[in-house]
């Protein structure tokens, strides 16, 4: 009997399985409780197409799914508490529908658990995103619609036919999702633009905030005005220094770190908290465990939680008492790099839109690389490095998501007075990526698998995949994924994507872009 079973993330034990323990950490308790807590959601589901669908189950299906994406929660008593609400809610629904047992999904025929599977981790992706949006008070009926449906779908006896239709059903829905979410923080916060962000940290007391919610940094600037606290990003927060409304506050000084899966060796011995507002949390560490506070989905064993209210006072108060930096301290990113610069969305990139046009035709850039995705602890993760370091001087390198910071902090010089590196965002962001690709196509009259563009992507968690699915919806084919492919795709299901859409493994950066620019 497996004490547990998780392949949902790239680092996965053995590229096939996590059946002792998760490699993220989280131990077969937690796991079990995930997969009940998703077990309950379909049932809830169950109840809503028998019924009626609400606010309430709206938002507890949303916050069921972000629950379970990978390094979000690992508190087995919050995870007991959300079953126990999700049961309720289901059984004043409709008390006839029945929960669906995860166990049956791991021991499904290989080729209808791999399609399961990817509409399931696809709508946990999905669901971060509207969470993120819900939170600023947008809203996409269609989307919550699709949960549903797609929860459904996974506790069905469906087969590859009916199945498919949804996987691609599945990025598409998530593309409207990511266009709200992108409505939701521009319009609340502004356009992004390009940036320069430091990575010195200053003396004094300061707040390190890790992540992906720009509301909760909104609320964190707020209530640390006037107080002599400075606040640092880490990770995917990094490009919220680009957005107008974040950035017009003093005490918003600069990135703290690099990617998430290094936080265990950058956070030790930090005179510091750190806020932990979404997913990439890792477990703990005793060096630093005395200064980490979560909120809203995130959740660890004794750290402690910031409620509803949003009250920070606990994270100031801590700040002020360990004082920071006697004095300033330069840090840099992993290639040496003491800056790095932020803020390329579609909003910036299609303003110089013409600029970027006339240079193609005038010859002085002949390829654009996307270059974006996760970062992770696995090895074989340089070569998203050296294929930026190696790819030809008259390309454009556009990235996003934390895979960036592999490379974010290299000069790469200009093009045409065009960075020849532009960091487009988040991997909340990936609308961005998408909106200028089907923008360059309009304006060379071309399909998008037309242009001199090549993604090169690199995958950890299920926000990952959902935007495989998205780019997969719209058509796009030849992307090359890595380090590894997914454990959850089975042969025959691979072999349709790489019928239908050439997708295919990283190998060496020489034979790749040697083949992409072929």
């Amino acid at each position: 009997m497996k004490d547990m079973f998780c392949f949902q993330c790239e680092q996965t034990a053995k590229g096939t399985g996590c059946e002792v323990s998760g490699v993220c950490g989280k131990t077969p308790p937690v796991s079990n409780l995930q997969d009940e807590l998703i077990g309950a959601t379909i049932g809830l589901a169950r109840a809503v197409s028998n019924t009626k669908e609400t606010e309430a189950t709206d938002a507890c299906v949303e916050k069921a799914l972000f629950t379970t994406v990978t390094n979000v929660s690992f508190d087995d008593e919050s995870l007991k508490a959300m079953i126990a609400c999700v049961e309720k809610m289901k059984t004043d629904l409709d008390p006839s529908a029945e929960n669906y047992d995860m166990k049956k999904l791991w021991e499904e025929n290989e080729d209808i658990r791999s399609l399961k599977t990817l509409i399931l981790l696809g709508i946990k992706g999905m669901a971060s995103y509207a969470h993120h949006a819900d939170i600023l008070g947008y809203k996409d009926p269609k989307v919550n619609a699709f949960f549903y449906k797609a929860l459904v779908a996974v506790g069905s006896d469906m087969g590859m036919d009916e199945l498919l239709p949804i996987v691609l059903e599945t990025g598409t829905v998530n593309l409207a999702c990511m266009a709200l979410l992108d409505k939701a923080n521009t319009e609340t916060y502004g356009t992004p633009v390009p940036t320069e962000v430091p990575l010195t940290i200053e003396k004094g007391p300061f707040i390190i905030i890790t992540g992906h919610d720009l509301h909760d940094l909104k609320l964190l600037l707020e209530q640390t005005e006037g107080k002599g606290i400075n606040i640092y990003t880490h990770g995917e927060m990094l490009p919220t220094h680009a957005y107008p409304e974040l950035k017009k506050y003093p005490q918003l000084k600069g990135n703290f770190g690099t990617a998430w899966q290094n936080q265990q060796k950058e956070f030790a011995n930090v005179p510091a908290p750190v806020l932990f507002t979404t997913n990439c949390i890792m477990p703990v560490k005793e060096t630093y465990s005395d200064r980490i506070f979560t909120t809203d989905v995130v959740q660890y064993p004794g750290m402690i939680h910031i409620g509803k209210d949003k009250d920070f006072t606990p994270v100031i108060e801590k700040s002020l008492a360990l004082g920071g930096y006697a004095e300033d301290r330069e840090m840099t990113g992993i290639n040496g790099g003491k800056t790095l610069l932020t803020g390329f969305g579609h909003g910036t990139v299609l303003g110089v839109a013409d600029k970027v046009v006339a240079a193609v035709k005038a010859g002085d850039i002949k390829h654009f690389f996307l270059v974006g995705g996760c970062d992770g602890a696995k090895t074989g993760r340089n070569y998203y490095t050296e294929f930026v370091q190696k790819a030809p001087e008259d390309s454009i390198i556009l990235t996003l998501a934390c895979g960036k910071f592999r490379f974010n902090d290299l000069d790469l010089g200009t093009i045409g007075g065009l960075p020849r590196l532009m960091d487009m965002g988040q991997c909340n962001d990936a609308f961005s990526a998408i909106q200028v690709a089907v923008a360059l196509a309009g304006a060379f009259e071309c399909d998008v698998n037309d242009l001199p563009l090549s993604m090169v992507l690199s995958w950890y968690e299920q926000k990952a995949v959902v935007i495989l699915l998205t780019l997969l919806s719209l058509g796009i084919k030849n992307i090359l994924l890595g380090p590894t492919l997914p454990a959850f795709i089975s042969p025959n299901v691979l072999k349709v994507l790489v019928d239908n859409y050439n997708i295919g493994p990283i190998s060496t950066p020489e034979a790749d872009l040697a083949k992409l620019l072929a």
